[in-house]
Parts: C-alpha cells; sequence; structure tokens
C-alpha cells in the first residue's frame, strides 16, 4: 500500500482524479506500459501494477476512431488496476475521465518523457515497498563500508562509533538502526528521522553529530557490508584467531558477513573495526589474508616433506 500523497510528491506528479481514501493499492514495485491490452490483446495484463501511458499509447488511442477507442478503454479500466500515470503533461481523453471517475481508480499527470518516469517510479516504489526490520546497534561508514555494531547494551557500541567518527568516518545511525532490503543481496540502513545524527553517550548525554563534527562526519544511510558483534571476554570461551572460515548471519533473508569481536579494558576498538573494514575489502577484491598464510604452510610442509624424501 502506498499513500498517494508520498507519490505526487516523489514523482511531481499533477492530480487528475484523486484515490479515494489517499492510499494506492500497490503492492509490487513493476510499471506495466499497457501498449498491447490497448490494441486489443488482454492475456497477460499486468493490472495490479501502476500503469503508465507515454506518448505511443497516447498517439494510438487518438488514432483510433471513437467506438473502438471507447470499447478498448471500458475494457482496460474494467479491471483493478492501482493508479494510472499519463508521461509528457499528455492530455487525457474525456473517456478515460468519465471511466476513471466512475471506477473510482486514480489518474495522474507527469512532465517527463516517459523512459523517466518509469524509471523514477520504479526507484521510488523499489524503496517505498522494501521489506523492511529495525534492530538495536550502530551503523558507521567505515572507509566505504558499512558496518552494523551489535551487541548488548553497554558493550560500548557508541563510544566505539564516536572514535571512529573522530578518525574521520561517518555515522549513519546509533541505538536504532531502520534496514531495508532494496535487493535480493542488498540491505541499506539508516536512522529514524527523529533521532538522525543524535547520540547518547553515558554519562555525557544526548549529542549532536552533526553540530559537533561537522556535516562530513554523518551520512543519511549506507549499505550494511559486515555486521560487527561486541562481545565482553568470556573466560575460557573460544574464539576465532586466524578466519578461515567466513561466518554469516541472516538479516532479512540476506546473508550478510559476520564477526565477532571480544573486548576487554585497553582495547582499541576503533582501530580494530578499521582493520576489519580493510580486511573485509581485501577480501571483497579476492585477498584473504588467513588462506595465504594457510597456503604459504602448506607449501613449506610440502617442500620439507619433499627434502625428506630425496634424502
Amino acid at each position: 500500500m502506498v499513500l498517494e500523497a508520498d507519490l505526487v510528491k516523489a514523482l511531481n506528479l499533477k492530480t487528475i482524479i484523486a484515490a479515494e481514501n489517499g492510499r494506492l493499492n500497490i503492492e509490487v514495485s513493476n510499471v506495466n506500459r499497457p501498449g498491447l491490452q490497448l490494441a486489443g490483446y488482454w492475456d497477460f495484463f499486468g493490472y495490479e501494477r501502476p500503469q503508465l501511458l507515454g506518448m505511443v499509447e497516447m498517439t494510438y488511442l487518438s488514432m483510433l476512431d471513437k467506438a473502438t477507442r471507447h470499447e478498448r478503454l471500458t475494457r482496460f479500466f474494467s479491471y483493478d488496476v492501482p493508479c494510472i500515470i499519463i508521461a509528457r503533461s499528455i492530455p487525457c481523453f474525456d473517456e478515460m475521465l468519465v471511466l476513471g471517475a466512475a471506477r473510482k481508480i486514480p489518474i495522474y499527470s507527469a512532465a517527463p518523457e516517459t523512459t523517466q518516469v518509469e524509471v523514477e517510479l520504479i526507484s521510488f516504489l523499489r524503496d517505498y515497498l522494501a521489506p523492511r526490520e529495525t534492530m538495536h546497534g550502530v551503523l558507521v561508514n567505515v572507509y566505504g563500508s558499512g558496518l552494523l555494531i551489535t551487541g548488548e547494551s553497554g558493550v560500548g557500541k557508541s563510544e566505539t562509533a564516536i572514535e571512529l567518527v573522530k578518525r574521520g568516518h561517518q555515522l549513519v545511525a546509533d541505538d536504532v538502526v531502520d534496514i531495508r532490503r532494496v535487493s535480493d543481496d542488498r540491505l541499506v540502513g539508516e536512522s529514524p528521522e527523529l533521532v538522525r545524527h543524535f547520540m547518547e553517550i553515558r554519562g555525557v548525554g544526548i549529542i549532536d553529530i552533526a553540530t559537533m563534527y561537522g556535516v562530513g562526519a554523518v551520512i543519511r544511510s549506507k549499505t550494511i557490508d559486515l555486521e560487527v558483534k561486541l562481545e565482553n571476554w568470556r573466560q575460557g570461551k573460544e574464539y576465532d584467531r586466524l578466519g578461515l572460515a567466513d561466518q554469516y548471519n541472516e538479516i532479512l533473508g540476506v546473508k550478510v558477513p559476520y564477526i565477532l569481536i571480544p573486548i576487554h579494558p585497553g582495547r582499541n576498538l576503533a582501530i580494530v573495526l578499521e582493520v576489519a573494514a580493510r580486511n573485509f575489502r581485501l577480501k571483497q577484491m579476492g585477498y584473504n589474508a588467513a588462506q595465504e598464510l594457510a597456503h604459504r604452510h602448506m607449501e613449506r610442509a610440502m617442500r620439507a616433506q619433499q627434502e625428506e624424501s630425496e634424502e
């Protein structure tokens, strides 16, 4: 479901027939251009999508005789289409106004070319209808990678984030991260608008990162590339020291690379997270330091075994 006001504002549309309750029954992010339907082919009609009419469709309708145009439009409006958008500010046919009002189907006019309207509409719907989830954590942009810092309350997530900001990185969200899945394998996180750029530091209170460190210290949204969980060091627990096996955590159905970092007094977490971000980027480029080290040990062992067999 899409609010009419949001769609009209995002695409700068002119309302010809408004939605009855201010809501549009749009549940998919695809768009349909009904050229084939207006030509008389009604199989596989994506009527559940917003219908976009451009120069081709409107010119074709204008070339039809009045009876044929009325028959095609009547059939077209018999479907429960969520809305109709006419590009290039092309005037709407009188039959469309009558049928749209009778069927309570919203009609809008857009000034740009049809292709531009289609691209902007799909982009808007993908973002608007994306699956969403809210997580407790901190999101920062470190060397171009979005690090989602998670962990129990009081473990030091905000303090680590502010140290990263001091070192030139950017804060996206503190304490609450709104996450949306924009594609099958891509997550984007941002801060709720009410608390955007604000951070709580225990013992100090609420601070405004943008005001304190400048607008360059904050960013509105960022892809989530790596989840870093902070955990107080537990005596006797085995922690991964090599990183040979990649670990993942699933968020909104997307597998996100995951690392667990134990913390104890005296450990500089900001530097550790910078190293984690750089190492993550190297892995993306095809270089894995742990695997390289294991490969060197394997080669040395094989050489030693070969030398022994030669003796």
